[in-house]
C-alpha cells in the first residue's frame, strides 16, 4: 500500500472534486531561512485558495507522503534538520528508512500523479547544467516530465543553466514547452531568456486542453508551462546575467559539486544583487501559482 496521507483541506477537496494545485517541499528546507521558509508557504498556499483551488504542498515525514500540511506538520517542517533533498533516486529510501524529506520537481511529481493531482506549481524546474557535455550533470526533473502525466508551471529553466541543451533534452523527451503568453522563453528571473519557445498558448483553458489531448492520445508524461515573471518584479537579462557568470566561475574553480551546485549559485546570486534574486523569485512562484490554479479549475471543469 503507498503510504500517502492527505490533509484534511487536500482530502476534502478530492472528496468533492475541487482543483488541486501541488507544491514542492524544497523552497522549504532548502531556499529560505527559518520563519521566513513558513511564511513564504503560507503566502503561496493562500495565493492558491484565493484563486479558487486548493494547495496541496508534498514532503516526506515519518516514512509517510504527506500530501497537504497542516499549519503544525508544516511549521515542523520549516524547522526541520538533517532533510533529505528527494528526487527519484531518493523518495523510496527516504520512505523505507523513515526519514524527513523535502520533494523537488521531480519528487513533486510522482507523489502527486499518485495522490491523483494534475497540477503543480513551482518556481524554476532543474535543467542541463553549463558543462555537462563533460560532468553529465542533468536534473532528472527532464525525464520526469517525459514520463510522469503532470502539467508543471514554473517560470522557466532556472538562468544559471545551459537553457539551450535544456530545450534539446526536453525535446528529444517528447515534453512540450509551452510559453504562457508570449513567444520568448522566460529565464526564472527574466522574462527574456532571448531563445523562442517552441509553443505558446494564451489560457489556462487552452493549457487544460492540452493536458486532456494528451491523455486521450496515450502520451506518457507531462506538459511544461513557462509562466513569465510579471514585469515589475523581472531582473532583466542584462542586469543578472553578469552575476550568474560570476557565481559560476567560483563552481568552475570546484567551490561546490553534485547536489550542491544550485542551492551555491542561488545563494550567491543572492548575495550579488543584494536580495533581488528572493524577492524576484518570491515574486514569480506567487505568479506561478496563481495560473497553477486557474489551469487546476479549468481541468476541474472539463
Amino acid at each position: 500500500m503507498i503510504p500517502l496521507q492527505f490533509s484534511p483541506e487536500v482530502a476534502e477537496a478530492r472528496a468533492a472534486g475541487r482543483p488541486i494545485v501541488a507544491l514542492e517541499s524544497t523552497i522549504i528546507t532548502h531556499g529560505m531561512p527559518w520563519p521566513q521558509n513558513v511564511e513564504t508557504a503560507r503566502l503561496v498556499e493562500q495565493t492558491i485558495r484565493d484563486a479558487g483551488a486548493v494547495p496541496a504542498t508534498i514532503a516526506v515525514m515519518g516514512g509517510i507522503v504527506h500530501i497537504g500540511l497542516d499549519a503544525a506538520t508544516l511549521n515542523a517542517l520549516g524547522q526541520a534538520r538533517d532533510v533529505m533533498k528527494l528526487s527519484r533516486a531518493d523518495l523510496a529510501v527516504c520512505l523505507a528508512l523513515g526519514r524527513t524529506g523535502a520533494t523537488t520537481v521531480a519528487a513533486t511529481m510522482i507523489c502527486a500523479h499518485l495522490a491523483g493531482i494534475s497540477v503543480f506549481a513551482t518556481g524554476g524546474i532543474g535543467g542541463v547544467h553549463r558543462g555537462a557535455e563533460l560532468s553529465f550533470d542533468i536534473s532528472a526533473d527532464l525525464m520526469e516530465l517525459a514520463q510522469t502525466p503532470v502539467t508543471v508551471v514554473c517560470a522557466g529553466a532556472k538562468a544559471i543553466l545551459d537553457l539551450p541543451k535544456t530545450l534539446e533534452v526536453l525535446e528529444t523527451q517528447g515534453v512540450p514547452v509551452i510559453t504562457y503568453g508570449q513567444d520568448d522563453l522566460p529565464a526564472f528571473w527574466s522574462r527574456s531568456s532571448g531563445l523562442r519557445s517552441p509553443l505558446r498558448m494564451d489560457s489556462a483553458a487552452q493549457i487544460a486542453a492540452s493536458h486532456r489531448m494528451r491523455a486521450t492520445l496515450g502520451l506518457p508524461g507531462g506538459q511544461l508551462v513557462a509562466n513569465p515573471i510579471p514585469l515589475v518584479d523581472e531582473i532583466p537579462r542584462d542586469q543578472i546575467t553578469p552575476f550568474i557568470e560570476e557565481a559560476l566561475a567560483e563552481v568552475a574553480r570546484g567551490a561546490v559539486a553534485a547536489k550542491a551546485v544550485t542551492p551555491f549559485l542561488l545563494q550567491r546570486l543572492f548575495e550579488l544583487t543584494d536580495g533581488r534574486s528572493l524577492t524576484a523569485n518570491i515574486a514569480l512562484v506567487l505568479n506561478n501559482a496563481r495560473l497553477g490554479a486557474e489551469i487546476a479549475r479549468a481541468l476541474t471543469a472539463g
